[in-house]
């Protein structure tokens, strides 16, 4: 009786160097853009690297940066982030949204106001936001003097500084929200009228039905605000430099990172070792530990996922 299945295909003679001439764009996009720069930066890790000479050091850099005072507050700011700034951005574009889907008269608008703050450049947003949140001049500060509330030194107070950055986040999440709302239009409304039939609340139909069919962008949205926080350098680099008033030049009293460095991230020191001191070794061991902590965190989350999928 002759067998049901179909027999594989055989590789045809010649078919290897043309599948590789297809390929090759790809093969040496890769190579160039990806390979070769992990590669070099896991080497130039291990050496004195100033982009003129070369010497092998070892371990040195490795010690030098677990040693570093400031590479370990940059640390925690950064963690700071990762702990406080992320949850409340993506809860707070998942409100955005969830709100802007029961608006019935002027959604359009609404949207298109939520939206707009996206769109403007981050040094642009930054430095006018640190104008709205100056604590005598700005206008937030002026409005809650209104009411009788002293309003902090946002930008210029360590307790403040990074709270302040979270604000400016939260101003900015157009983008996420756009996300959400396009995943909550896409629940299925025979779900909501079953579970209202059911006697089932706004509340439980949000925990039941809403979060578990929206998990895939909650997901997404926690993975790739977790990674942008750990690259977290502009907004942060700007405002401390607009708030303390100086900037980095020769004989300037700035010190990164300002107030006493509150707003400093392990992006800002990897580019100060990198980029302003010529300690390319310092700072292939910073990119390494940014991308060691990444993948961390990424793990970590889907496994999560999947073990909430698994007990649904």
């Amino acid at each position: 009786m002759a067998s049901s299945h179909a027999a594989p295909p055989r590789w045809r003679r010649g078919e290897g160097p043309r599948a590789l001439l297809w390929l090759s764009p790809w093969l040496i996009g890769f190579v160039v853009f990806l390979a070769y720069p992990l590669i070099s930066t896991v080497y130039y890790a291990f050496t004195n690297y100033d982009l003129f000479t070369l010497e092998w050091v070892g371990m040195a850099n490795w010690e030098y940066i677990f040693q570093d005072e400031m590479t370990w507050n940059a640390a925690k700011n950064t963690l700071w982030l990762v702990v406080f700034m992320v949850p409340a951005t993506v809860v707070f574009s998942l409100v955005v949204a969830q709100v802007l889907t029961r608006v019935k008269a002027g959604a359009g608008i609404l949207r298109t106001i939520f939206y707009l703050p996206s769109l403007v450049p981050m040094a642009a947003g930054t430095i006018a936001f640190v104008f709205l949140l100056n604590p005598s001049t700005g206008p937030v500060n002026t409005v809650l003097s209104w009411v009788g509330i002293s309003g902090p030194d946002w930008f210029g107070d360590p307790t403040w500084s990074k709270p302040s950055l979270t604000l400016l986040s939260l101003w900015s999440c157009g983008q996420l929200a756009v996300i959400f709302l396009a995943a909550l239009l896409d629940v299925p409304k025979h779900l909501y009228e079953a579970a209202s039939i059911d006697g089932a609340g706004a509340w439980r139909q949000f925990r039941s039905i809403t979060l578990p069919t929206i998990a895939p962008v909650l997901m997404f949205s926690f993975v790739t605000n977790i990674i942008y926080s750990l690259q977290y350098f502009t907004q942060a680099m700007i405002a401390s430099r607009v708030a303390s008033g100086s900037t980095d030049s020769a004989g300037s009293t700035f010190t990164p990172g300002y107030p006493e460095q509150s707003l400093l991230t392990l992006p800002q020191v990897l580019f100060h070792d990198g980029f302003r001191d010529s300690k390319m070794g310092l700072a292939s061991v910073l990119a390494i530990i940014l991308f060691v902590i990444s993948m961390v965190f990424t793990v970590i989350l889907l496994r999560q996922f999947r073990r909430a999928e698994e007990g649904a």
